[in-house]
Formats: C-alpha cells, sequence, structure tokens
C-alpha cells in the first residue's frame, strides 16, 4: 500500500486517510457528501467511494442511517476500510470492493433508499490521461461510464429513492438523457462555480426513480472567494 496522509474535518473530530500519491478526493467528494439530506434509518449506497470520503461525512452527519460504499480498486477499498475502523464506524459503515456493475441488492441488504456518485468525467481519449492508472481510473471512464452509473443507481434504488450526482456541468445534457432512460426523472439542479466570475464546471444533480416531471433549479454554488479562500458556506461544509 502506498504512504497514506490524514486530512481532518468538522474540527479535528473526522478523520481521513487518503494515499500521499495515486488519487486523492477533491472538493467534488466534500460538496457532494454535503447536499445529501439523509433521514433516520436511510440506506444509503456510494458507487465509487474511493477512500471512503463520502460515507464518512454522511455517518459523521446522521449516526441513524447506513451506508454502502462501493469501490472497484482494491487499495483504495482497502483504505476506506481503515478509515471506517479509524473512525469508528463500522456499525455503520460497509466497503464492499466490488465492479458496481455486478451489485446485487442482497449485498446492500435490500434496494437503497439514497443512491449517490461521484463519477468519473472525462471519456476515454479526452484529456490527457495519467499515467497513475489509480488516477486515471478516477477520472476518466475506463472502468464505468455514465450509462454504468446511471444504469446501476436504477437498479440499486427503490422506487421513489433519490440519486444525487455531480458531475461536468460540460456533460449535464447527457446526464439528464441518462437519468430519464433509466426510469430516474430529474427533480432539482444546483450550478457549482469556482468563483463568482468563473463558469460552471460542475453541477449537482438529485433525481428521483419513477419520478414525475419538473425540475427546480437551486442558486448557483461558488467555492471560492475574491482572495482564493472558501466562500462561507463552503467553510460550513468543511466544519
Amino acid at each position: 500500500m502506498r504512504d497514506l496522509t490524514t486530512d481532518t474535518f468538522f474540527k479535528g473530530r473526522l478523520q481521513v486517510r487518503q494515499p500521499q500519491t495515486g488519487y486523492r478526493f477533491s472538493i467534488d467528494a466534500v460538496l457532494l457528501a454535503c447536499n445529501i439530506k439523509s433521514q433516520p434509518g436511510d440506506s444509503v449506497l456510494d458507487l465509487g467511494t474511493g477512500c471512503g470520503i463520502v460515507p464518512l461525512i454522511l455517518a459523521y452527519q446522521n449516526k441513524e442511517i447506513k451506508i454502502y460504499g462501493v469501490e472497484i480498486q482494491k487499495e483504495l477499498a482497502d483504505i476506506a476500510l481503515i478509515n471506517v475502523k479509524e473512525n469508528n464506524m463500522e456499525d455503520q459503515i460497509s466497503i464492499i470492493c466490488r465492479d458496481m456493475k455486478n451489485l446485487k441488492h442482497g449485498m446492500i441488504s435490500g434496494p437503497a433508499d439514497i443512491v449517490v456518485c461521484n463519477p468519473p468525467f472525462r471519456k476515454p481519449g479526452s484529456g490527457r490521461m495519467n499515467p497513475d492508472l489509480q488516477k486515471a481510473v478516477a477520472r476518466h471512464e475506463i472502468k464505468i461510464n455514465l450509462d454504468d452509473v446511471i444504469y446501476t443507481a436504477c437498479r440499486m434504488l427503490r422506487t421513489s429513492g433519490k440519486f444525487i450526482m455531480i458531475y461536468s456541468a460540460q456533460r449535464m445534457i447527457d446526464m439528464f438523457t441518462e437519468m430519464r432512460s433509466n426510469c430516474i426523472e430529474p427533480k432539482f439542479c444546483r450550478m457549482i462555480h469556482s468563483n463568482i466570475s468563473s463558469e460552471a464546471k460542475l453541477v449537482l444533480v438529485e433525481g428521483i426513480k419513477g419520478g414525475n416531471p419538473g425540475i427546480k433549479t437551486g442558486k448557483p454554488l461558488l467555492i471560492y472567494q475574491k482572495d482564493g479562500s472558501y466562500t462561507d458556506e463552503v467553510k460550513l461544509m468543511m466544519g
């Protein structure tokens, strides 16, 4: 296993280990986790969990939910297991090292109430492919593509369950098309900008399996202030 670093959230109450080299989670994952509204008793499935950052934040925020993190890369899944154990969250979080396309309901105790994902954004052949395979798999559609993610989400969700994803704004139409094709109706979206003068690079989307047409748009989410520091909203998310 590669050497690990430790990041802290919520004034040190949550500690997250991740590779010093290789794939490291970005602010995208934190924004996703902090925009998921769960209810006590919910079952949450995180597709492509990496080091487990999204389940860790969700478990910290709501002690009465069960979260399953699925990761195809064994080294990252092993790190996620370390994070779960070191934060004493074994009763809340289960890590499954498996290709999400092969998931079955029995592996997560039945259909999920919420499925979340921060998937690879880039198509093969678009942009520079990172020579580090761990990074490449996390950023490019090498082992999983958009259709695979949304089809899996639909298959693993209960009827009326929520699907929440953060994705490239440039590919937003592809995402909406795939969601509708897989019976997940887009119900809410929020554009994410680096700062007030930049175009949106990301979009946060929530859909409902079997939902009725009709979408609401939230106010833009700004990550940085003019001086390069996080906005108050993002600071609150970081704890």
